[in-house]
Parts: C-alpha cells; structure tokens; sequence
C-alpha cells in the first residue's frame, strides 16, 4: 500500500502521517487550546516550527478558511460551523496533502453543509469523506466505497452506486 508514493511501512509512517489530516465528526474534540490561534498553531509547533513561524502559518490557515477575525477569541464562543472551519484549519496549518473528513455535516444546519462543500471544493488537497450523508457525498465526490468488516465491499462512482442502491432521494449533483 501506498500513501502519496510512499509505502506504507514502520520505517517511514511518521512521514506518512504527515502527508495526512484528519478533521473529527466533532470539532469540538479537536479544538482544545484557549484561543483559536493557538489550537490552530498547535500542530506547526508540534511539528516543530518556532512560535513565530507557527502563529503564520496558523493565520495563513484561518484566512484559507474565512475564519481570520476568530483568531483571538475562544473555540467555544463560537457556532458548529465555525468550530469545523477553525478544525479544519488546524488540519490545513500542518500542510497535509490529503484531508481525511469523518462525518463532516454532523451539527452543521443546510447552509453550515453549504458553505463547508464550497470551502471543501476550494481547497487543492484530496479529500476522503467518511459519511453516511448521501447528499453531501453526492454533491462532493465521484467515487464511493462501501466498507464491511475493515473491507472495501463495494466501489464505483457515485452516481453509478446510487443507481444500484436506488437511492432516489439523492438529489441532482450540481457540481
């Protein structure tokens, strides 16, 4: 197996695990720090930047992300979808090349899943979404897999699995 083209390995998983971000279900369980500068700097300081460089690397992300004008407030003050973007851009500090999403609209009301596709669909990296949100996976993707018991059961485009499965209350994809 191969990540980003390199095998993956013991003698190369911590560069592996660098090449990819994972962004929780619940942002809340990501965003521990008492400023949303901080938690976002917090991966670039783990990966050893100095502070300096860290803090612009982390406003560099909550710009990316439309959250620059949070940078001094409290992760909690702020609503489910800021929490995910603010998330997100912790993930994005640490310049991975592939996002790994669990469950990305969990709390997020229509317009909050709106405005993630669209930040989502600007952003250059490869995404992998975990989800059971047809219509979100539908609106963002264009392959599927189904998993059972840790295997790939199924796999094809989107569209073609939602043929299969009959899923008629998927609404057009408009992407």
């Amino acid at each position: 197996m191969e990540v980003c083209g390199l095998p993956v390995n013991p003698k190369n998983i911590a560069e592996v695990r660098r090449k990819i971000g994972l962004v929780f279900q619940d942002s809340e369980s990501q965003l521990f720090m008492p400023t949303v500068l901080e938690d976002v700097a917090f991966g670039p300081l783990n990966h050893g930047l100095d502070p300096q460089k860290a803090a612009e690397r982390a406003m560099a992300a909550l710009q990316q992300v439309g959250m620059s004008a949070a940078a001094g407030k409290a992760p909690y003050h702020l609503s489910a979808g800021e929490k995910k973007r603010v998330a997100i851009a912790g993930i994005l500090a640490v310049e991975p090349d592939i996002l790994v999403l669990d469950e990305p609209t969990t709390f997020l009301d229509p317009p909050g899943q709106r405005a993630l596709a669209q930040l989502l669909s600007a952003l250059p990296q490869a995404k992998i979404l975990i989800t059971h949100d047809m219509q979100f996976a539908r609106a963002m993707c264009s392959r599927a897999a189904f998993f059972r018991n840790g295997v790939i059961a199924e796999e094809g485009s989107v569209e073609e699995l939602a043929r299969r499965y009959e899923w008629d209350f998927i609404a057009p994809r408009t992407t």
